[in-house]
């Protein structure tokens, strides 16, 4: 039995990119870091960050480059995928990414919706007033949004838009 799939949590390191294939499919790419921090041997606090190249597709995508930019905090469900290419100094080359097939975006920060989504929160989704984390979002539970739910006077947002 074979299983590929990757969850990851972190920020969106750069603005989304939304393009579109010759058949007209929409696509975006960005890249997302994650941190670890662990002790060394000698105690001291030890950091390092990753960068992972995510590809979105379809509506997933059109979504995330609306509500997402720089700084947001994203949780991607994907698989990894190596592609190939040559390069136009005729070099091979190989990228790993991951291919997002599910996205969840984090709380919006209370500075505004420039880190975080744009649509408004229910207010279980409201940010603590001492900057809580998106871990502590999660451990509250998942908000569930109905079909009848509005999301603000003015928001463009329909239920049926929604990627879940």
């Amino acid at each position: 039995m074979n299983l590929n799939k990757v969850f990851i949590i972190g920020r969106i390191t750069a603005n989304i990119e939304l393009r579109a294939t010759a058949s007209n499919q929409p696509v975006a790419s960005f890249s997302v870091a994650t941190n670890r921090v662990w002790n060394d041997k000698s105690g001291q606090k030890q950091e390092s960050t990753e960068f992972h190249n995510v590809v979105v597709w379809g509506r997933q995508a059109e979504l995330a480059s609306q509500f997402l930019s720089k700084g947001s905090l994203v949780l991607i469900e994907g698989r990894l995928q190596t592609r190939s290419w040559q390069g136009s100094d005729g070099q091979n080359r190989r990228t790993t990414e991951i291919i997002c097939e599910r996205i969840q975006f984090g709380p919006r920060s209370a500075g505004g919706a420039s880190s975080g989504y744009a649509a408004q929160p229910s207010a279980k989704q409201q940010p603590k007033e001492n900057g809580g984390s998106f871990e502590d979002s999660l451990s509250e539970g998942i908000p569930e949004i109905s079909s009848d739910e509005s999301f603000g006077e003015g928001d463009d947002i329909k239920a049926e838009d929604l990627p879940f």
